[in-house]
């Protein structure tokens, strides 16, 4: 007979964080370089780590980061956390994703103190959580590059 309390323990001891290396720029940057409105040195890039979060649907940026990049604040969204809390958060001019050499370009939510990851980028990317190794992976399905579902 199976011990399902024994195996989902022994899960739970090999989950943990995923944190990933994210590349962002502001987008809007991005297209005045390319049409020749802007020097590239003026380009606004930050590496920095994230946390992969899979509970989360879009992609949440600080507000230092929002600033660093020099990204405007369009609106606000409703957002809810994972305690249940409801509140009013700023919503971000156009911010290039990128993660493991896959790019993406999306709005992000503005709260907390730490990059997150959310599913629009993960599905977007098409890129699987590995809980065991702690890790991002390409989806098997098309390892070499993103496929969208449409």
């Amino acid at each position: 007979m199976l011990d399902f309390n024994r195996s989902h323990s022994k899960v739970n001891e090999e989950m943990g964080e995923v944190r990933v290396k994210v590349k962002l720029t502001n987008a809007v940057d991005e297209i005045l370089v390319n049409r020749g409105l802007l020097n590239p040195s003026q380009l606004r890039v930050i590496e920095t780590q994230a946390l992969v979060d899979t509970g989360a649907v879009r992609t949440v940026l600080p507000m230092n980061i929002v600033q660093q990049l020099g990204l405007k604040i369009r609106g606000q969204q409703n957002a809810q956390y994972a305690d249940g809390r409801e509140e009013s958060v700023g919503l971000t001019e156009p911010v290039i994703i990128e993660i493991e050499g896959r790019e993406t370009t999306e709005v992000t939510l503005v709260t907390g103190n730490e990059v997150l990851i959310g599913q629009t980028v993960l599905e977007t990317l098409d890129l699987l959580v590995d809980c065991k190794n702690q890790c991002l992976i390409p989806n098997p399905k098309h390892p070499n590059y993103p496929v969208f579902r449409i």
